[in-house]
């Protein structure tokens, strides 16, 4: 084996019942390189990571896998056994044990032993000393609840980093992080390679790979594509390997029609629910129109899900202002009354808030609608089933059946499920919040034709979204938060990246 080569994987598939999740998978990494992983949910990206992180132990696939010039071989606790031989994976969902400091976090289940106690001094000492060698900037002594996302990811990356780490897994490592974060993450990552760790990146948001990759690797249902130095590429070039042909378009271009104001917040005041002397929300006014997307957008903290949550009834406590809907002003107490009039929330964070995860698609789907198929007590079962798999079939969500379980999805496909429930309460305002975020490219264009569809047909639409391309692209108006305050409204025609930011900063 080429000495240059730390990670050889060799025609590897891995099956499932009735799906093969790899076929012949076949990726030669390079010792020190930063190599991307690129492809659509349900591509076999995290099923190729589970086997070389140990969770599909060796015989659960076919195929070969060398590593450092041996075949890898993991099983029994392969997991650790990974981490043992320099296999290390930061995951996109956080790990972290929330009450416990950065120390005890990087050394949990590994705690050095003296004299039968835990040596605290060798802890701190040598997490003080990983985060020093990879400029980490985090208080080993710190509580992790008290960091934030950014620091945290840095606090996973020692973790993973304890056990002398050859290679690296990172897996969406910016999809919480904001644009100062990313930067730090970058830096990061060279510092990793300039200390030899070869790290595997994997992310749905192309222009990462151009600005941190050496190489990437593109996978296509199940199978690798090509693999080719990433000064070789484009976005429009790896787009049309990852989807299997050529996308003229990012934002499918829809027939909206927007008509009369149907829904206004005025002056909206609203406080912490777990601190009241903490204002979230600090005069919003805006207006949305019948068949309308309107766009929010704004920096991190600009309060963007406070007031998208507040208006659901699920977070803030008003102080001042109105929600009006068709003329009448709305008393909304919690979710039940915003949904009674009309109001559904495709929530960021899907798997948390949106999905119960060990329940099917169907359960899923019917959980927020049963009132609808309840007659005289009785739940109508074949009522729910044919509304169910009219709601699948119209977002085409790729699964065998209803009963399979929500956590066996792919992301795209999860986020359809979320907004399949929603839409089967017929609402008259859609509010998604960072619908986009974790999906592939593929998957987000068939969102974005949805909303489209959806708005065509006069559901009135607020979308924030972290990606200003998505703002301009998907709205008719954008308006932009700052501090808790809607500090201005755009048109389409009229908003730029730089008047956005302008707003979003405050300077505009």
């Amino acid at each position: 084996m080429n000495d240059d080569i730390i990670l050889d994987i060799q025609n590897v598939t891995k099956r499932f019942p009735g799906v093969t999740a790899l076929k012949n998978v076949s990726i030669q990494v390079k010792r020190g390189e930063i190599h991307g992983l690129c492809g659509e949910n349900g591509a076999g990206k995290s099923t190729l990571m589970k086997i070389l992180s140990g969770v599909y132990p060796y015989g659960t696939y076919e195929g070969t896998v060398i590593y450092n010039g041996e075949e890898l071989k993991l099983e029994g606790s392969s997991i650790h056994q990974a981490a043992e031989l320099g296999i290390a994976t930061v995951y996109q969902e956080l790990t972290l044990v929330p009450l416990m400091t950065v120390g005890e976090n990087v050394y949990l289940g590994k705690e050095p032993i003296h004299r039968k106690s835990i040596d605290w001094n060798f802890v701190y000492a040598n997490t003080k000393e990983i985060l020093s060698r990879y400029r980490l900037d985090v208080d080993p002594r710190a509580t992790v609840k008290d960091l934030g996302v950014g620091k945290m990811q840095m606090v996973e990356i020692a973790k993973a980093l304890s056990e002398d780490a050859k290679v690296l897994i990172l897996d969406e490592p910016t999809s919480a992080l904001t644009e100062a974060e990313i930067d730090k993450l970058m830096e990061i990552l060279e510092i990793l390679k300039s200390h030899e760790v070869t790290c595997i990146y994997i992310t749905h948001k192309l222009a990462e790979f151009f600005r941190t990759t050496d190489t990437v690797t593109v996978l296509r249902d199940g199978e690798t594509v090509v693999t080719k130095p990433t000064n070789e590429l484009t976005e429009e070039l790896l787009v049309s390997y990852m989807v299997g042909r050529e996308m003229t378009e990012r934002f499918p271009t829809g027939d909206r029609k927007p008509g009369e104001v149907i829904f206004e917040v005025q002056g909206l005041r609203a406080t912490d629910p777990n601190n009241s002397s903490r204002e979230v929300l600090k005069g919003v006014s805006f207006d949305l129109r019948k068949g309308e997307i309107l766009g929010i957008a704004g920096l991190m903290g600009a309060g963007r899900t406070e007031l998208v949550t507040t208006i659901f009834g699920e977070y803030g406590k008003i102080t001042d202002g109105s929600i009006v809907l068709e003329g009448e002003e709305l008393k909304i107490k919690n979710s039940r009354d915003a949904i009674e009039y009309g109001i559904s929330l495709v929530p960021e964070d899907r798997k948390g808030q949106g999905l119960v995860l060990i329940q099917s698609i169907l359960n899923n789907v019917s959980l927020p609608n049963l009132n609808q198929f309840a007659h005289f007590g009785r739940l109508d079962k074949d009522a729910e089933l044919r509304a169910s798999m009219q709601q699948a079939s119209d977002l085409a969500i790729k699964a065998p059946n209803l009963q399979v379980l929500v956590s066996a999805l792919s992301g795209g496909n999860q986020q359809k499920v979320v907004i399949a429930k929603w839409l089967m309460s017929d609402p008259k305002i859609l509010i998604m919040d960072d619908p986009t975020r974790g999906v592939d490219v593929g998957a987000k264009y068939e969102i974005y034709k949805l909303m489209n569809k959806l708005a065509e047909q006069g559901v009135s639409i607020i979308m924030i979204s972290s990606e200003l391309e998505e703002v301009l692209g998907m709205s008719d108006r954008v308006m932009v938060m700052h501090e808790g305050r809607s500090n201005g409204t755009l048109t389409i025609a009229d908003a730029t990246q730089e008047k956005i930011m302008a707003l979003a900063t405050g300077i505009g």
